[in-house]
């Protein structure tokens, strides 16, 4: 099958027999041993196994504490309830982002105000600054595709002081100068879905070194009561509630696996390296292909590797692009569609054009598959399928 044979959509031979997806987990037999032990153990909610892994992912980002909770939406939302935001504030975030950033303020009552990105894919400091008026409470920036955001430049360009959340679902391993995720924002939020660095199945957490801000997300994730399970021993059965908090509490089996998989953090983010590098070595030359940006001093978790689709210079629109490659058996996708211009934003208020740069971009992102158990064989299907697609878009065989 060469580069100048039709490609799937247009008749032709599908590369893949077995679809490859854009991410898959990797467990090994750490993994299952580490689970069978949990649930052996006789506890499977609460105890030891949750401290352990929080204190295990304190420690490897560099923080005071960390909190571990049910997934990563859920994550955002503590974070967002433990600075005190509600009906009437304003938070500065991206659109950018997968739509769970924007709905953890507008469950508060709060209003997302969505500021524009910059080069790196991530917040712009001065779209920022211009976004803050005397409502805004907090700034949620995004570490977009695991490059993490350079919050001391989004801080130091604000008016005035404010909070910022950092959005690291996808960048957990990263760094910035040196730093890791977890110690560079007020709070950092992390998610552990299947297809990120380490799963726990669903589970996430959130990072801070404020010890009032990890006590309000405690008692958030534990229904606003001021002692758990674990502590109500012996004579100190007693409790109170003092905020209105959910049960939102990672098991014991969930956090197995994460104390398991985050053993394996490195080797997993070097591998996820080798992936993208060798995709920028054989993508450079394909006309009408932006890579990722790699701007100096951060180191990404490649959780995902988006490029950018030029119609002009590629030969056809984004969307023909990722129906194509689907036809190969290639399961490329989307992230993410502007969240201000999906039904629910635009209801409330949501305009286009008003972020040029993250709509440019949403217009023309491509995923392609990465993550550690590929092949070199199976990227090569991937980058053949770009080749053919661009020769034959190229050729006028395509209108979008």
């Amino acid at each position: 099958m060469s580069v100048t044979s039709p490609p799937a959509i247009a008749g032709g031979t599908p590369i893949r027999v077995q679809p490859l997806p854009y991410g898959r987990h990797q467990i090994d037999e750490a993994d299952i041993a580490a689970v069978v032990a949990a649930l052996r153990s006789g506890t499977l909610t609460g105890g030891a196994l949750i401290a352990d892994f929080e204190h295990a992912l304190a420690a490897r980002c560099k923080v005071e504490h960390a909190v571990a909770v049910a997934n990563g939406s859920v994550a955002l939302d503590l974070a967002v309830l433990a600075l005190g935001i509600g009906p009437g504030d304003e938070v500065i975030t991206t659109p950018l982002t997968f739509v769970a950033t924007a709905n953890a303020v507008l469950r508060t009552g709060a209003v997302p105000v969505f500021a524009d990105v910059g080069e790196d894919r991530c917040l712009d400091p001065d779209s920022v600054a211009r976004a803050v008026t005397p409502r805004t409470k907090a700034v949620i920036t995004v570490d977009y595709s695991g490059l993490p955001s350079d919050v001391a430049a989004l801080k130091a360009a604000l008016p005035r002081p404010l909070p910022v959340i950092a959005d690291s679902a996808h960048s957990l391993g990263a760094s910035l100068d040196g730093r890791p995720v977890g110690s560079l924002a007020d709070i950092t939020t992390l998610s552990f879905h299947p297809v990120k660095q380490i799963t726990t199945g669903e589970g996430g957490a959130c990072l801070t070194s404020d010890a009032d801000i990890a006590d309000r997300i405690r008692k958030l994730r534990n229904h606003g009561m001021t002692s758990t399970a674990d502590e109500r021993t012996g004579g100190l059965w007693k409790y109170d509630v003092t905020m209105l908090g959910d049960n939102h509490r990672m098991t014991a089996i969930q956090a197995a696996l994460g104390i398991s998989q985050l053993r394996r953090l490195e080797g997993v983010v070097a591998e996820r390296s080798e992936i993208a590098d060798r995709y920028d070595a054989i993508l450079i030359d394909l006309p009408g292909i932006g890579l990722p940006p790699r701007p100096a001093g951060r180191r990404s978790a490649w959780h995902i590797y988006p490029i950018e689709i030029d119609p002009g210079a590629f030969g056809c629109e984004r969307d023909s692009v990722i129906d194509a490659l689907r036809a190969e058996g290639i399961e490329a996708t989307l992230h993410y569609p502007a969240v201000h211009l999906l039904t629910l934003y635009r209801e409330r208020g949501g305009v286009p054009r008003t972020v040029p740069q993250a709509e440019q971009l949403c217009d023309r992102l491509v995923t392609l598959p990465l993550y550690p158990a590929m092949t070199v064989s199976d990227q090569d299907d991937v980058v053949l399928a770009l080749q053919r697609i661009h020769v034959w878009a190229a050729g006028g065989a395509v209108r979008s």
